[in-house]
């Protein structure tokens, strides 16, 4: 490997000779070779969308001279792009502040200023990473502030939209299933009918107040920690620095973004990202639920509940021929238990918050925008790739509930509940429908079994 020599306060390291980052990005590298995770591309274009606002703020402030703010502000420019994002190297299990990530990003944009100043790539003159790119932050502030903008940006880019399309395809799949009478169920046994209209409807209903609940959490990530810097108390930043930038960062973002109310509670605790992550993990948790019903009542074809038609993606088995499983709905349910450990280890990572820092903020910031990106993910496939084809085996629905021996609780305004319990235990002894021991024993006539439990389904060939 070709390198050239970096210097930072603990002496010379030798970095590749293409790199953009600096000596601490390079110890980094080397001390943390734990999961080769790197944080997600939101999170780096969003940090450097930070460093180019307080590179424009702190040049109008006069604190930057023009010539390195141009500098940095172009270098940052081309991160925001999407360019050099292999050159941000750190595992995610790394510092507990976020330093080493911050300090990458401080040296790849040094590094590509002086190259656009000079001609040599990387170095610390004319632009210094921590006087020049990093001036009026901390790592402490900043990682925080990320955190925070880059969650608010996937919510509303990405997790929000999925939802809200899920929601109008679900809504949708309940008014199309309205008049599709079907057997209820619970504690896994037969229970009363309703319409499978009303079942998608309840699920509507689940992912409908999971955009509430994110919607809610929305306000608390948009107070950023920017302008506290080391402990929350803004040693070494301008009074206006902080307003500026997050002022700028509100217009280019969309989002309504405001400077902390108290910073040392910004920093010290991580409890917007608790309370989103919590928010997650209950549409995850709904997600799952939906998934499963969807997995059971399409469960056969021929030997389950069959109530059901999925669409057919692939083929299922190795060995069984013909087999289609409901892959869809498990890589769901393989989501939503990934969002709740994500959920766990973000709960725990925020108790971390000893004194004036919290010192799990890696951890944190990757476990939630991966839950947030997977969700939204997960979200699409289950309405577009399975809900939409979506269809329900008429025939079906409206033989199992004949069969259903739950039937008999339509008779019990009639005869009692005592009357109905002995007729539901003789139809399942003898293999008859309610209907038809009812009728056989004389307790009700043709016409009021007809009102009672509705017309005779007709019978399902093959079922």
């Amino acid at each position: 490997m070709n390198t050239r020599g970096e210097q930072d306060s603990l002496g010379s390291v030798d970095v590749p000779k293409d790199a953009y980052y600096g000596a601490q990005t390079r110890r980094a590298e080397l001390n943390f070779p734990v999961s080769h995770r790197r944080f997600p591309p939101l999170f780096i274009i969003t940090l450097a969308r930070i460093k180019r606002m307080a590179a424009e703020v702190n040049r109008d402030l006069g604190l930057l001279a023009s010539e390195p703010a141009a500098a940095i502000i172009t270098a940052a420019s081309e991160i925001v792009a999407g360019e050099h994002l292999d050159q941000f190297v750190v595992d995610v299990f790394q510092t507990g502040s976020g330093t080493s990530t911050n300090m990458n990003m401080n040296e790849v944009i040094a590094g590509r200023a002086n190259e656009l100043l000079t001609g040599r790539r990387g170095g610390r003159s004319p632009v210094h990473p921590n006087d020049h790119v990093n001036l009026g932050q901390s790592s402490n502030d900043v990682i925080p502030s990320t955190i925070h903008l880059a969650a608010l940006t996937a919510l509303q880019s990405r997790l929000l939209p999925a939802l809200r399309h899920l929601h109008a395809v679900l809504d949708g799949k309940s008014a199309e299933f309205a008049e599709v009478r079907k057997i209820g169920r619970t504690h896994l046994q037969d229970a009363v009918p309703l319409t499978l209209g009303q079942e998608f409807g309840g699920y509507a209903r689940q992912v409908a107040l999971g955009i509430e609940r994110i919607e809610r959490c929305r306000p608390n990530l948009a107070e950023l920690a920017l302008g506290g810097t080391a402990v929350g108390s803004g040693l070494n930043a301008h009074a206006q620095f902080a307003p500026r930038v997050i002022a700028r960062l509100a217009v280019e973002t969309g989002c309504p973004l405001r400077e902390a109310e108290n910073h040392f509670a910004a920093q010290a605790a991580q409890d917007a990202a608790v309370e989103t992550s919590g928010a997650l993990k209950t549409v995850a948790v709904s997600l799952m639920k939906i998934a499963n019903d969807i997995r059971w009542l399409g469960s056969g074809p021929r030997c389950g509940l069959g109530e059901l038609k999925l669409p057919a993606l692939q083929p299922g088995s190795s060995i069984m021929p013909g087999k289609v499983n409901p892959v869809i709905p498990e890589v769901v349910v393989q989501v939503a238990a990934q969002v709740l450990g994500n959920d766990l280890s973000i709960a725990l990572g925020a108790q971390w918050g000893f004194f004036e820092l919290n010192t799990m903020l890696p951890l944190i910031a990757h476990n939630l925008l991966e839950s947030i990106q997977i969700l939204g993910n997960a979200a699409t496939l289950l309405a577009d790739r399975c809900l939409v084809g979506l269809e329900a085996d008429r025939d079906r629905c409206a033989a199992m509930i004949e069969r259903s021996l739950a039937m008999a609780t339509h008779l019990v305004p009639v005869i009692g509940y005592d009357r109905a319990a002995e007729l539901a235990k003789e139809a399942y002894r003898s293999g008859r429908t309610v209907r038809e021991t009812a009728l056989a024993e004389g307790v009700i006539s043709a016409g009021e079994a007809e009102r009672l439990l509705g017309p005779v389904a007709a019978p399902r060939r093959g079922g």
